[in-house]
């Protein structure tokens, strides 16, 4: 059931607004919503414009975040979140690090399948919003550090850097890391990358570097090709500890 001060989605007539729960009103194309009017309602309920449009109520999930919620730069695409989750065998008796939260956008998605997630973001700022973002999430398991991820301590399953790697972030990683643990690092470019894998290398059993590449479809009356849109975003690494 839906509270005062949550966040939902309100879907229909070809919009999508993300919005609050409680005091205040909507006003759209289609006619105004009391907000209000959305507290002890569902997901999947409908509600109505003072005009008559009617819109269906969503409780968001973590691609809502990624397209809806606010944000201090250009979080991770979906995609590359999903291949750290699975590469790293991501689940519900692990305890994650994540390092450069920045929106809290991976930390929401590692949130939802983890059993904790400890995520830092150096720039107090960004921690802030992303602590926005993660409670709108619902997520009590997920607490967001304004400090830098060389002064994280504790024993994790899985740590996860999307940041400007340095060797001493792959070292401290290692520290961290349980056995059998993993370090998933994102790096938008191949130098970075070689800095990832030569400090790795040394001090993990298993390193492997994968290039973030999808490629969405496009049907018209013409017929079927990939999108032109660009399809690659950068590299991760995975190294079991």
């Amino acid at each position: 059931m839906i509270e005062e001060g949550d966040r939902v989605l309100l879907v229909g007539a070809g919009r999508e607004f993300w919005v609050k729960a409680g005091p205040g009103k909507l006003g759209t194309d289609k006619g105004q919503i009391e907000l209000e009017s959305l507290v002890g309602k569902s997901g999947g309920d409908v509600i109505t414009t003072h005009s008559g449009a009617e819109f269906t109520i969503r409780i968001p999930r973590p691609t809502d975040f990624f397209s809806h919620g606010k944000r201090s730069g250009a979080p991770m695409l979906p995609k590359d979140i999903g291949l750290v989750i699975a590469y790293t065998g991501m689940n519900h008796n692990d305890d994650v690090l994540d390092a450069g939260t920045g929106s809290g956008i991976a930390a929401i998605y590692f949130g939802g399948v983890a059993r904790s997630v400890k995520t830092y973001e150096v720039r107090p700022e960004f921690s802030t919003l992303a602590m926005k973002n993660i409670t709108e999430a619902k997520l009590a398991n997920v607490e967001a550090v304004a400090k830098d991820f060389l002064e994280s301590e504790g024993s994790f399953d899985v740590v996860h850097l999307d940041l400007q790697v340095q060797s001493e972030h792959v070292t401290h990683a290692y520290s961290l890391l349980r056995s059998g643990g993993y370090l998933a690092c994102y790096t938008p470019f191949l130098e970075q990358m070689a800095i990832v894998v030569d400090a790795a290398t040394p001090l993990f059993r298993e390193v492997h570097t994968h290039e973030l590449i999808e490629r969405e479809m496009t049907r018209s009356k013409r017929g079927t090709r990939p999108s032109t849109s660009v399809c690659h975003s950068g590299y991760v690494t995975i190294a079991r500890k």
